[in-house]
């Protein structure tokens, strides 16, 4: 098995085609086709079925790419740790987090890492589920809950709660609630999507209702950001984590007195970037900033 077969199977099985696969590598669609067809005769199994839409991996197949995609992912690891200057941190560091965090919190602060750290790059993958860090899908994530993956290093950065807000000109028209359940009478801005950004975030739909009820959305929508810009446009009321509440100074926080759920946000990186100088300068930026400005 020489490196170079693994390394156009590799390319031809995350594709699902000779032609993808030859444009990504700069191959003919036959020079892949050959190589592919080499392999398997080496190994004398089958690794793809070929299709009239394209190709798919049998199990042997499967198999295969399982461990290639590993030892792929293991050698860019090690790539980027050894093209890494000893003195100080240099080159491109990939930073995944969720829509919200990394549009309302992440990208008006980022400005000054990038004045601090004139020789990093930053590829920022804002995506409301988690990459696979193990799978090199990103360097280093902030993740609005402790990580689910046992071998990953966790850093917690904040809590951050999540108070109930409303615009001036909402509560002129409505009225201010003065409890829970007098949020019943009122309209709500929730989230509305399959993969919500942070735990809790619809708190308000089920507290202080009997447990079989909830109450329902005036609007839902899939972005903390756009929660943001309705509550303040008066749409109704909503809680929302203050990174993202932040951009509308002129929000109202109602109900202070019920206690709030807390969004828990973590630094996360694998452990093979535990010595990345890269990974070291972005973390200690992380907690200067939320520590500055508390939130």
């Amino acid at each position: 098995m020489d490196w170079d077969k693994l390394r156009i199977f590799h390319a031809v099985a995350e594709a699902g085609s000779f032609t993808h696969a030859g444009d990504v590598l700069n191959l003919s669609q036959s020079a892949v086709s050959r190589q592919i067809s080499a392999l398997e005769e080496a190994l004398q199994v089958p690794l793809f079925h070929r299709h009239a839409r394209g190709l798919i991996l049998t199990e042997q197949g499967e198999t295969l790419n399982q461990t290639v995609r590993e030892v792929f992912s293991k050698l860019a690891m090690t790539q980027s740790l050894l093209t890494e200057s000893k003195e100080k941190a240099a080159g491109r560091l990939r930073v995944t987090t969720t829509t919200g965090f990394g549009t309302c919190w992440l990208t008006p602060r980022l400005h000054r890492f990038m004045e601090t750290n004139p020789d990093i790059s930053i590829t920022l993958i804002l995506e409301d589920n988690d990459l696979d860090l193990g799978m090199r899908e990103a360097d280093v994530a902030v993740r609005m809950h402790p990580p689910r993956q046992p071998d990953l290093i966790q850093r917690h950065l904040a809590d951050f709660p999540l108070p109930i807000y409303a615009s001036q000109s909402y509560l002129n028209d409505h009225g201010t609630p003065r409890t829970l359940e007098e949020l019943n009478a009122h309209k709500l801005v929730l989230f509305g999507g399959y993969h919500p950004p942070v735990p809790h975030i619809n708190w308000l739909a089920e507290t202080g209702v009997p447990s079989d009820e909830r109450r329902q959305a005036r609007l839902e929508v899939n972005s903390l950001a756009a929660m943001a810009g309705a509550i303040a446009a008066g749409i109704g009321i909503g809680s929302i984590p203050l990174y993202a509440a932040s951009q509308y100074p002129n929000l109202v926080k109602i109900l202070p007195e019920v206690p709030l759920p807390t969004v828990d946000a973590y630094f996360v990186y694998p452990e093979e970037l535990r010595t990345s100088k890269r990974v070291a300068v972005f973390r200690d930026f992380l907690l200067a900033e939320i520590n500055a400005r508390h939130h």
